[in-house]
């Protein structure tokens, strides 16, 4: 194992990194001026996430809410019917989460509890943000709050806009990110996720409650030519008409986060020669629901046990291809059928009138349900024809 291996960034990912090395016995430097903090995005934390450091952390030590079901709403025009006659596919309808399918966190608890177990492995962390990078023969050189530091190996976990993105490879393009916009609801929250399909742009507005609060918003290509002034506007407009918020301050905000498609995975660059990136940095998000806070400590616990191997960069590359490449491949594939408004008519109809395709969304929120199976298990569950319609969609 290396003597000593800087993290830049301090969110889940790189806390769960710099926990592991530290543990086995790495010096361990981690980076960051901000963490831990209330993040915009979601915050659905799923049980195999909640799995992956139940080491560290306690899932009922921090503030979050407990999910019990998913609202999906449709107002999109399509054609729904087994019968082939067009019709308006107004719908919505709860899907029951089984208590250990998916809590929304406070961010800033979650990642709090994350760095605290680093700290108390025996990580340091620098409440600094790095500024420069730099690798040569003998190792790393940063810069973080005006001075200098030293080491061997590099972990960029900086998230969507990383600067070690920057210097080791190449920051993503437009194309490959998406604008996250939204509020936060002060004031009000619940025990449901609500879901609204759309096709302008194609994805789905979401409300997911926290403690305190409601995060609401909307996510689309950053290359799509629209702005987040025009998305958080459709958002407001969402939450008027949903009556989801009511007298609740709305606080805006807007994120970046990676939307790749399957052929930017497949030459996804992710550790080099005394380097790796993890989590949002790597691209490690789904490119459907863009959830990452999965991956994002996978991909922490993969590389420092690569490291502790001394074959970091062969051995992190395969396990990234082998099990978070290969997945996120699929859900980029089927993302365009996905969001069509032929397929979700028929996802909703479906919903409506089955208890086994309810499980398997229930399953696919809870991060249960591959991509590489979920065809032939709609096929399985549907009613034959309402099945090969939707299938053929994707």
């Amino acid at each position: 194992m290396p003597f000593d291996v800087a993290i830049v960034g301090a969110g889940p990912a790189g806390a769960r990194a710099a926990y592991v090395l530290a543990r086995g016995g790495a010096r361990v430097s981690l980076f960051d001026g901000s963490h831990p903090r209330e993040k915009p995005c979601g915050g659905g934390v799923t049980g195999r996430a909640l799995a992956l450091v139940a080491d560290t952390v306690d899932a009922a030590a921090f503030p979050r809410t407990v999910i019990r079901s998913v609202r999906f709403t449709n107002s999109l025009s399509s054609e729904v019917g087994v019968n082939g006659r067009s019709s308006r596919s107004d719908l919505e309808v709860g899907v029951p989460l089984d208590p250990e399918a998916l809590v929304v966190a406070s961010r800033a608890s979650f990642d709090a509890a994350l760095l605290s177990a680093a700290e108390r492995a025996g990580a340091t962390l620098v409440r600094s943000r790095v500024t420069a990078v730099s690798i040569d023969s003998s190792g790393v050189s940063l810069t973080a709050g005006g001075e200098h530091h030293r080491a061997s190996y590099l972990v960029g976990a900086d998230g969507a806009n990383s600067l070690v993105r920057r210097r080791v490879a190449t920051a993503f393009r437009r194309d490959q990110l998406s604008i996250a916009t939204g509020f936060f609801a002060h004031g009000v929250t619940s025990d449901e996720i609500v879901i609204e399909l759309t096709s302008d742009p194609p994805g789905y507005i979401w409300s997911f409650p926290r403690p305190g609060h409601l995060a609401i918003g909307i996510c689309a290509q950053a290359d799509a030519g629209i702005g987040a002034g025009a998305l958080r506007a459709q958002t407001a407009a969402w939450i008027e008409a949903s009556r989801l918020a009511p007298a609740a301050t709305l606080q805006p905000y807007s994120w970046p986060i990676p939307s790749l498609s399957a052929r930017d995975l497949d030459t996804l660059p992710v550790a080099g020669p005394r380097w790796a990136l993890i989590g949002d940095a790597a691209g490690l998000v789904d490119p459907i629901t863009r959830e990452g806070i999965f991956f994002a400590i996978a991909s922490g616990q993969w590389i420092a046990e690569a490291l502790a191997a001394g074959r970091a960069a062969p051995d992190y590359t395969a396990r990234v291809q082998d099990q978070a490449i290969a997945e996120l491949g699929r859900a980029a594939r089927l993302k365009a059928g996905f969001f069509r408004p032929s397929f979700a008519g028929l996802m909703m109809r479906a919903l409506t009138e089955s208890a086994a395709i309810r499980s398997v969304m229930a399953d696919l929120v809870a991060g249960r349900q591959s991509y590489a199976s979920l065809k032939w298990r709609l096929l399985k569950t549907f009613e034959l024809g309402l099945a090969w319609r939707a299938i053929r969609t994707l």
